[in-house]
């Protein structure tokens, strides 16, 4: 019987392992890079591209653009909430749609330029493969390591 202590220390043990797995410190770099690169953009779209689309539709403020709930009129989305008026503040979602069409084309591009096409399959002229997935199995498998269907002997 294991007792508690044990039972932690194998714990620990294992969850260190899966947590230093190249893998998953891969993916921590990965949020990390995202989240940086997520403000990147959103300082890119708010700071440099909506004010060039406000000059270029004659000094509007996109992201100032919204719409009160109650039908009155307000200079202002923050004046409009100030009077209890719930507001659409369908402006702010036209800039985070820019956001997220940026950051969609950059990862995009980054893979088409950094992903390597796939080799072409090597020849395995007539290796055994599996009656139930089709992928090949290792002559003399009793099961199959893609699917784990038991293969009948022939």
């Amino acid at each position: 019987m294991m007792h508690t202590g044990e039972k932690a220390k194998r714990f620990g043990k294992a969850f260190m392992a899966f947590a230093t797995k190249g893998n998953v410190m891969d993916m921590a770099v990965g949020v990390m890079i995202g989240g940086a690169f997520g403000k990147i953009v959103s300082s890119l779209v708010s700071d440099m591209i909506m004010p060039l689309i406000g000059l270029l539709t004659g000094g509007i403020n996109l992201t100032g653009l919204f719409a009160a709930l109650d039908g009155n009129t307000y200079p202002s989305a923050d004046a409009a909430n100030a009077a209890g008026a719930a507001t659409l503040n369908y402006g702010i979602f036209i800039q985070t749609v820019i956001d997220f069409i940026i950051i969609a084309l950059c990862i995009f591009m980054f893979l088409k330029l950094f992903r390597h096409p796939k080799e072409p399959p090597k020849d395995i002229g007539a290796a055994p493969a599996c009656p139930h997935c089709l992928e090949v199995v290792k002559e003399g498998a009793t099961r199959c390591p893609h699917c784990t269907s038991p293969l009948s002997e022939s």
